[in-house]
């Protein structure tokens, strides 16, 4: 369990995280430009006192997760685009996730922005001490299915610990028979994704979003540099080069990848003309109930 103090700042992540996501969907308006709404919902975060835990998603159509805009990136948002707007602040190790759908301009797929939040809300009613993983994904399905959709299968939620975003289980958005339950002073998002699609998504093109995965020597004493400040900046957690205040960071996020030190995700994808929306919550298992986290 946490200690008060610790709660607090899990909350304090939590609230800010949500208040970045609702400011984020609201700025999704035809004409906008992607990369400011990143930097919008990210200096949000930031001016409130957090880190980032990981970049701003923001996920378009088939395009279900890991996109973040470089500074170069004309990319504005468009009438009837259905918009994935996921992430999260970090207090002192204490994580916040959470994301939120909408739609520009339309209503086309109101429905399909609902199946994901129908099934988050499902989960919340009862998630909680005790809850078993396998309970957990059974109701994401039955409640995407009764509205007329898939799940994803291949994106599951995920235990979250400190200054570890996807530690220990993961939860899948369906019946995998998996016994584990959720103990007390747990952490972990629940994030069910829906679609019109197949309900599977695979790798594209890279998203712009890094991670570091292995230590390694390296000579160029500027990319020192950059290693010893992406480790007091982000302490092991995703981040893009856009998110960087030190110079010239794109080119040593490049240098990096090359020698294998950060791994760059994919952007996760489903098949083309599929839209997939997605709705998560952070919670904390305070007891029988668990407690949401990411609520503004």
């Amino acid at each position: 369990m946490l200690n008060e103090d610790q709660l607090a700042k899990l909350r304090r992540a939590g609230r800010i995280s949500a208040e970045a996501r609702d400011l984020g969907c609201s700025l999704c308006k035809p004409g906008a430009k992607l990369y400011d709404v990143a930097q919008e919902v990210e200096g949000y975060i930031r001016d409130h006192g957090c880190g980032l835990s990981f970049p701003c998603n923001i996920s378009i159509n088939e395009c279900a997760a890991h996109y973040t805009p470089t500074p170069n990136d004309d990319k504005r948002f468009e009438v009837g685009d259905v918009v994935k707007i996921d992430c999260g602040g970090v207090l002192d190790g204490y994580i916040g996730d959470t994301a939120a759908t909408v739609e520009v301009g339309t209503n086309a797929y109101r429905n399909l922005v609902e199946a994901s939040k129908n099934a988050r809300n499902t989960v919340a009613e009862f998630v909680g001490e005790g809850t078993s993983i396998r309970d957990i994904g059974r109701a994401i399905e039955m409640s995407v299915k009764r509205d007329g959709y898939k799940v994803v299968e291949n994106l599951c939620g995920h235990q979250i610990d400190h200054w570890d975003l996807h530690a220990g289980f993961s939860i899948p958005p369906y019946d995998a028979g998996d016994e584990t339950k959720i103990e007390l002073g747990m952490t972990f998002a629940v994030e069910p994704f829906a679609t019109n699609g197949r309900g599977y998504v695979d790798n594209g093109k890279f998203g712009n979003i890094v991670q570091v995965v292995r230590e390694k020597p390296i000579d160029d004493p500027k990319a020192q540099d950059f290693l010893r400040y992406i480790a007091d900046e982000f302490h092991g957690l995703p981040f893009c080069a856009r998110s960087c205040d030190f110079p010239n960071a794109e080119k040593y996020v490049k240098l990096l990848m090359r020698k294998g030190i950060l791994h760059g995700f994919a952007e996760l994808v489903e098949a083309p003309g599929a839209i997939v929306t997605q709705h998560e919550y952070t919670f904390y298992a305070i007891g029988k109930r668990a407690e949401v986290t990411t609520l503004p």
